[in-house]
């Protein structure tokens, strides 16, 4: 089946500075794959290209199997690409009511229904009932409903979403996630989002991609880019929990807590970072499946929550939060299951930077110790 969207080595700068170096990824048809990175790292030039609000300096981009842009040739112009876009700012007239926001570029293509397919897309998002409202008369989320339906009503091939939730509180931003991934999935659409918060992205996506100075990193579905970042950028990004320094000699890897199983020395040589990500360390007295090993760390405070009690403690110099259901004093010690099988280990940055390592260097260099 033909992508919704191929973007193929993907370059651009501004001026000095180069946004995007090299960048390729692909998009199903019906699938939603959404880019976290930090501000600066590219994510909103990407968009910006595929939107086409601009050009590429080297690489293609189709939509569709069509290419729409390509150095050398003329790109295709934004309002011909099948796109529907979704902003954080909402972007909605404000002179308009809810329904001609929605209306407007409906009745520009000439659709004799464009009142009935608007009115239609209001009442999926909820907002049936506010049809008549001013955007001044709508609450940021009413807002954002509206904007989100004025993306989906003229059908597009692909959907643009550029941190569209990040001027909403915590609850309407579940609610709304929750409702973009029902209504981008019932109308069999595709979807690139560009957002900067985690619990978004891995919610939300198919797939997800971790952009970094321009260079996408790695993307992958939300599990395996948790269980097996390809490098510690992505593993810091992610939350992994770490570094730990790590040594390998006599057969394993020895972590500050003990020997860990190692089924190859010679990617790393005799020193490597260990990182663990965040289902490899639970709080002991579980039914943890397979082997564990066990580990104390210090607590210092008890912080409660809705799901219950988070310890914040530290093992061997590493802070962590840990969701439990028991308050302990700071200065207590608290027991730990560590599954060794889940580690990652890098190679140090010291030595990645004296052997001039690349990203991709780093990426097959990732040991996981579980044989």
């Amino acid at each position: 089946m033909t992508p919704a969207l191929q973007i193929i080595e993907a370059h651009k700068r501004f001026g000095d500075h180069a946004a995007l170096r090299g960048v390729s990824l692909e998009i199903g048809t019906g699938e939603i794959v959404c880019l976290l990175g930090a501000s600066g790292s590219g994510k909103t030039t990407l968009l910006r290209l595929v939107a086409g609000l601009e050009r590429l300096d080297r690489g293609s981009l189709r939509i569709a199997g069509n290419v729409v842009d390509t150095p050398g040739s003329r790109a295709l112009a934004p309002e011909d690409r099948g796109l529907g876009m979704v902003f954080q700012d909402y972007a909605l007239w404000p002179h308009l009511d809810a329904l001609d926001n929605v209306a407007l570029a409906l009745r520009s293509r000439g659709l004799r229904d464009a009142g009935e397919r608007a009115m239609d897309m209001l009442k999926r998002v909820g907002l049936g009932s506010q049809h008549a409202r001013k955007p001044h008369e709508l609450s940021g989320g009413q807002q954002q409903r509206v904007a989100l339906a004025r993306a989906l009503a003229v059908r597009p091939r692909l959907l643009l979403c550029d941190e569209p939730l990040s001027n909403l509180d915590a609850g309407l931003r579940e609610e709304l996630r929750e409702l973009i991934a029902e209504v981008v999935r019932e109308h069999g659409l595709s979807a690139l989002y560009i957002t900067h918060d985690h619990r978004e992205a891995f919610a939300l996506g198919d797939k997800v991609g971790i952009l970094h100075a321009g260079s996408l990193l790695q993307i992958d579905t939300p599990r395996q880019l948790l269980a097996a970042p390809r490098s510690e950028h992505v593993a810091r990004f992610v939350h992994a929990l770490g570094p730990w320094p790590a040594h390998a000699r006599e057969g394993a890897w020895h972590a500050p807590w003990g020997a860990l199983p190692a089924p190859s020395m010679a990617p790393l040589g005799p020193e490597g970072t260990l990182y663990l990500p965040a289902s490899a360390l639970q709080p002991a007295g579980g039914d943890a499946p397979g082997p564990r090993m066990r580990v104390s760390a210090e607590v210092l405070r008890s912080v409660p929550t809705p799901q219950g009690v988070e310890l914040h403690a530290r093992l061997h110099g590493v802070l962590l939060r840990l969701q439990t259901s028991s308050w302990q004093q700071p200065g207590e010690r608290v027991d730990l299951q560590l599954d060794a099988r889940q580690a990652l280990i890098y190679p140090p940055a010291n030595s990645r930077a004296s052997a001039g390592i690349t990203t991709q260097d780093q990426q097959e260099s990732l040991i996981r110790c579980n044989g």
